[in-house]
């Protein structure tokens, strides 16, 4: 008898699941909020607010974007963990602290894959090396050729350690013999100066935060990372290509994600949504312009780039010894 029961009440538990979702949205008073780990103003921060503003139409709600930044973005995620999984609340975040930091941090708040939903892969953020224009080279190759007459210039600019572009780094020095050494600026304002200055040789960071400087003739770009061209340099080469083996996973993208526990129906709405907006041309044209790719990929995809990422740098991760700062 009492199992009887039981089974009735989850049926009858699903059953409301199922016939209160696809109206949630007009139903709530209940903001959906965007959860983000920067500040305003920068790249993923405009990419929200556009989503938002295309939300609030496609979803008939109220959308507001919550900007978390601290600890790497951890600060977000865990707050969105922590978040009720009615489908009020959802993560948009960058690869790192799905993908590296769970192989860095002895100790996380919070289960990349037990915590939350993957719902879409948003866009690709193409990461692209860049000189000064002053300088001698002007590949990858001829840079790792200059580079070995240059002991005591082997610095790397990144904006921050323990990301995909540093352990690239570890693995062209593995694949050409190289001792090339990373270098962290708190921001690629403070690395593109010392780029721009002769202070730097070599530095990596998205198109989008360099794009200015390029077509002002400050910077020049040698190579993008992954394992193609990006259509928005479609004559810049890949690392790969141009002499410097290493980088084909250290991709830059952002991916959205709900609290674990979501109903299913939800899940699928906030998909449907985010894919649908984010391949609209127009959506595309102007994240183009923030130096971003929309893929609008389902929940399915975005998973199987996470293990199939986290799983390619694991051997590197452990075999450098690097562990991230608690």
């Amino acid at each position: 008898m009492k199992s009887i029961l039981k089974t009735s009440l989850y049926m009858a538990l699903a059953a409301c699941a199922l016939t209160s979702a696809p109206t949630l949205y007009a139903q709530s008073s209940t903001p959906l909020k965007i959860v983000i780990g920067f500040s305003a103003g920068g790249g993923l921060d405009n990419m929200s607010r556009a989503l938002a503003e295309k939300l609030r139409t496609e979803l008939g709600t109220t959308v507001i974007v919550e900007n978390r930044p601290g600890a790497g973005t951890q600060l977000a995620v865990q707050a969105v963990k922590r978040a009720a999984p009615d489908g009020n609340t959802i993560l948009i975040s960058p690869a790192t602290p799905f993908i590296i930091f769970p192989l860095t941090y002895d100790k996380l708040g919070y289960d990349p894959d037990r915590d939350f939903i993957p719902l879409a892969h948003l866009a690709d953020a193409p990461m692209v090396a860049s000189t000064s224009v002053n300088s001698s080279y002007n590949t990858m190759s001829e840079y790792l050729a200059w580079v070995k007459q240059q002991k005591d210039q082997t610095g790397v600019g990144m904006v921050s350690l323990g990301g995909t572009v540093h352990f690239g780094l570890l693995n062209l020095n593995k694949n050409t013999g190289h001792s090339l050494q990373p270098v962290a600026y708190k921001g690629a304002p403070g690395m593109l100066t010392d780029e721009i200055g002769g202070v730097l040789p070599i530095g990596i960071d998205t198109v989008g935060g360099q794009s200015e400087l390029q077509r002002s003739g400050k910077i020049k770009y040698l190579g993008v990372t992954g394992t193609q061209r990006t259509p928005l340099l479609p004559n810049v080469p890949t690392m790969s290509e141009s002499g410097a083996p290493g980088f084909e996973l250290s991709t830059a993208w952002y991916g959205a994600f709900a609290p674990a526990g979501t109903p299913v129906p939800v899940v699928e709405k906030l998909q449907a949504a985010l894919i649908k907006i984010v391949k609209t041309p127009d959506f595309s044209a102007s994240m183009a312009q923030l130096g971003l790719v929309t893929t609008g990929l389902p929940a399915s995809a975005l998973s199987q780039t996470i293990h199939t990422q986290r799983e390619a740098f694991r051997p590197v991760v452990q075999k450098s010894g690097f562990k991230a700062n608690q």
